[in-house]
């Protein structure tokens, strides 16, 4: 097995367990690493629920942003959304693209997906699709999109580039996805790269910011621009499991942990995006 592989692996089965938590407790963690923190909540997810589509059920508390609220959705519109989860995003979305639109959630964590399946059910939403595959490898059409969304997902996939190209396979042209993810503007200390709870965590796996809006280029994307950026602050009882009181105080020094929401266009086909 690749270290690529095991680390999918690893990610499937954190979050599979996550799948059967409630909101409450995956909040006690970072992003669901399960390294609980009596300040932990908040510190990456926002708050859904004054947006329309709303739906507590599908709220696990894993998101580092709001992107729905960005993306510029309109009725009518088919949106995917990247690592849907139990559905909170898709649904959001479909209160946007309306009953003439579509909404296509991807998922490589089976047990996300049947919850995401049992919400949509419930509330009899027939035009929100739930499909599990890996969104290196979309199970999806070629120019099916005029809108992708994901939030706080990009982070866990070890080969970010080939989502990026994935990302513009499945766009329209003139097509735009709206992403909340998290980047670094530093270096993080070694033992918090290396722990495998905190890859799951959302931060030991994020690429650095630079590299981050570079791979969006390579991939095709026009009219790059960065919608919202928060720092993240990770409490002081989550980096006493891998730091000493040394290593934090030089950590803590600036931010180094950024949620990001990035937004992007796929304006037409030139020979750069390798659809020549």
């Amino acid at each position: 097995m690749t270290e690529e592989q095991k680390i999918k692996e690893m990610v499937k089965q954190k979050y599979s367990e996550i799948a059967l938590q409630d909101k409450e407790t995956n909040a006690c963690s970072c992003c669901g690493s399960g390294s609980c923190s009596t300040e932990v909540y908040n510190i990456m997810s926002e708050d859904y629920k004054d947006l329309d589509g709303y739906n507590p059920d599908a709220d696990l508390g894993l998101g580092c942003g709001l992107p729905t609220q960005f993306a510029k959705i309109k009725k009518g519109d088919t949106v995917i959304d990247l690592g849907s989860g139990a559905g909170n995003d898709c649904f959001v979305a479909r209160a946007e693209t309306g009953e003439s639109g579509k909404v296509i959630g991807i998922d490589f964590t089976p047990t996300m997906i049947e919850k995401a399946r049992i919400n949509a059910e419930k509330r009899g939403f027939n035009n929100v699709e739930f499909r599990e595959g890996d969104i290196e490898n979309m199970p999806v059409a070629d120019n099916t999109a005029d809108v992708v969304v994901s939030n706080c997902v990009l982070n866990l996939v070890p080969n970010k580039k080939a989502v990026f190209k994935e990302i513009y396979r499945v766009l329209k042209v003139g097509g735009h996805f709206s992403i909340s993810d998290v980047v670094l503007t530093g270096n993080l200390p070694e033992e918090i790269q290396s722990a495998a709870e905190m890859y799951a965590g959302c931060v030991a796996g994020a690429s650095s910011k630079k590299d981050y809006l570079n791979y969006i280029e390579q991939a095709g994307f026009k009219n790059i621009t960065l919608q919202k950026e928060n720092p993240i602050i990770l409490p002081q009882d989550i980096l006493q499991n891998y730091l000493t009181d040394e290593q934090i105080a030089a950590y803590n020094v600036k931010p180094i942990v950024w949620s990001i929401t990035v937004y992007a266009e796929k304006q037409g086909c030139g020979c750069g995006s390798g659809c020549c």
